[in-house]
């Protein structure tokens, strides 16, 4: 038997996944690491962590299934977008990477409108200048941190870093190099244009690969340290999201995918990168070779609802929290949530917005809340189906990853707001799996992800949506989406006063 390993480099762990020519799983393994949040609004890490607990994760894998390492036939990579990593020329991090959830740039954001013009900003990269892309780190380095600046030899996104470190190969892929602001989109080059125009060094910008690309083997210092065999084979690999559309089977037209994780994320597939959606919703380069997406974001899904779990009810577990929450009525007893507890991406590009109750009475109990979180959350990502669907989009049927799929109920309030049957795949890993559905087709198993996704992915069931539901929250959610023009003005006049 032959294998491959998917590497998941997320925000708060690493995942490893071991998986044979079947696409079954045979071994599992992740490692957490620090998160920093300094001051309001920055979120960090220390590039160095991510490598130490991959390589342990991958030692530890090895070590329990006592597998032969030349069995291992490829290793590729997925990984949390848009992170900066500044380098020196010996490829050593001049500063923590900052975060995709980082927010401090939204000066810098408005700049680089300015500066480039939004119509041939977003001709160009398709996608609004935001606080979570990375344009807008280096430019707050640049203004903020000069002499790390002046330092700088090179950039790369964090599972990029961590995949140099493994092979010394110092390449980005175009799935995350479209969530850079820098590159150009339709014609998959770094666009010197933008670069020109906001004053930033092109050369910083690393070669460009295609995800399913070689890149080198297994460095020989980290073979020893993670048992891997020197030859083992290394593929460039995907942005989480890409990657997590790969697990899903979203490679053709039609497909669409919901992923509720720390941040949550509707997405579907685009055979052509000349589309114009106007900044409403994100728009990347696929894994899939001269393939697209379309993405909208809640920055805080998981993330909102594991706020409340440990603000709320420490001592519940997910699984008695969801028992709690199916004993709730649909709409939560007249209570509604926005997960903006972190600013918000989609349908509202603002970093300020912070999340409310609205509609609480004293007859409301803990799981009422609880299920209204869960309804906001959900009514969150169905603004951006709203957005594919007012695009043209025909939406009949939804695949749905990530901690959203674990619960039943969820799904059912997935499929009852989103009026969509809703798919919940048999061995559902997310981004971990379309990594190694990546090293799958670079190991020669498959002749295209296509032919790999038809042997790998099953479906376990499908959630139809509940008609008498469905019209409920079709109310409901008309109200959700007042709540945002409602509050703004009073969330932004509070912000003086966050810690």
């Amino acid at each position: 038997m032959e294998y491959v390993i998917g590497v998941d480099l997320g925000t708060s762990a690493v995942k490893v996944l071991l998986v044979n020519q079947q696409g079954q799983v045979e071994a599992e393994c992740s490692k957490e690491y620090p998160l920093y949040h300094d001051r309001t609004g920055y979120s960090e890490q220390d590039p160095d962590d991510w490598v130490k607990k991959t390589e342990a994760a991958l030692q530890e894998l090895v070590e329990q299934t006592g597998i032969r390492p030349a069995t291992i036939k490829g290793l590729s990579f997925s990984g949390q977008m848009h992170g900066l990593v500044l380098v020196n020329e010996k490829g050593q991090p001049l500063r923590r990477a900052i975060l995709w959830n980082d927010t401090r740039t939204t000066e810098e954001c408005q700049d680089i409108e300015a500066a480039v013009g939004l119509d041939t900003f977003l001709a160009i990269t398709k996608n609004r200048a935001l606080e979570g892309f990375t344009l807008p780190k280096l430019l707050w380095v640049k203004k903020h941190e000069p002499d790390i600046y002046q330092q700088a030899h090179g950039f790369l996104l964090p599972k990029d870093y961590v995949r140099y470190q493994l092979t010394g190969d110092f390449a980005m892929e175009y799935s995350d190099a479209a969530g850079t602001l820098l590159l150009d989109i339709a014609n998959q080059a770094w666009s010197t244009e933008i670069a020109d125009k906001v004053g930033v060094d092109i050369q910083l910008c690393p070669p460009l690969v295609e995800s399913q690309a070689c890149v080198g083997t297994i460095m020989p210092e980290v073979s020893e340290r993670t048992g891997l065999g020197p030859e083992t084979r290394v593929f460039a690999g995907g942005a989480d999201n890409a990657c997590g559309a790969i697990g899903a089977g979203v490679l053709s037209e039609g497909k669409t995918m919901c992923s509720a994780g720390t941040s949550g994320v509707v997405l579907s597939y685009e055979a052509a990168g000349n589309l114009d959606f106007g900044g409403k919703v994100h728009y990347f380069n696929h894994a899939k070779s001269d393939a697209f997406y379309n993405m909208g974001v809640t920055l805080a899904a998981g993330y909102s609802l594991d706020w409340f779990r440990k603000t709320f009810a420490e001592d519940t577990s997910f699984s008695e929290l969801f028992q709690k929450i199916a004993e709730v009525p649909v709409g939560s007893r007249g209570l509604l949530f926005t997960p903006y507890i972190v600013g918000e991406r989609t349908p509202h590009a603002d970093a300020d917005i912070r999340g409310a109750f609205i509609g609480a009475d004293a007859s409301h109990m803990k799981w009422d809340f609880a299920r209204a979180v869960v309804e906001g959350i959900t009514f969150s990502l169905n603004e951006s189906m709203n957005i594919l669907k007012n695009s043209g989009k025909k939406i009949t049927s939804v695949v749905s990853i990530g901690g959203g799929a674990k619960s039943n109920e969820w799904l059912q309030i997935q499929a009852d707001i989103f009026n969509a049957p809703i798919v919940k795949l048999e061995n559902e890993q997310g981004p971990g799996m379309g990594a190694a559905m990546i090293a799958a087709v670079g190991s020669d198993w498959f002749a295209s992800l296509q032919d790999c996704a038809d042997a790998f992915i099953k479906t376990e069931k499908v959630i139809e949506p509940r008609e008498e539901h469905v019209s409920t929250y079709e109310t409901l959610f008309a109200v959700y989406q007042d709540v945002y023009d409602q509050t703004k003005g009073l969330t932004h006049a509070l912000k003086q006063f966050r810690g």
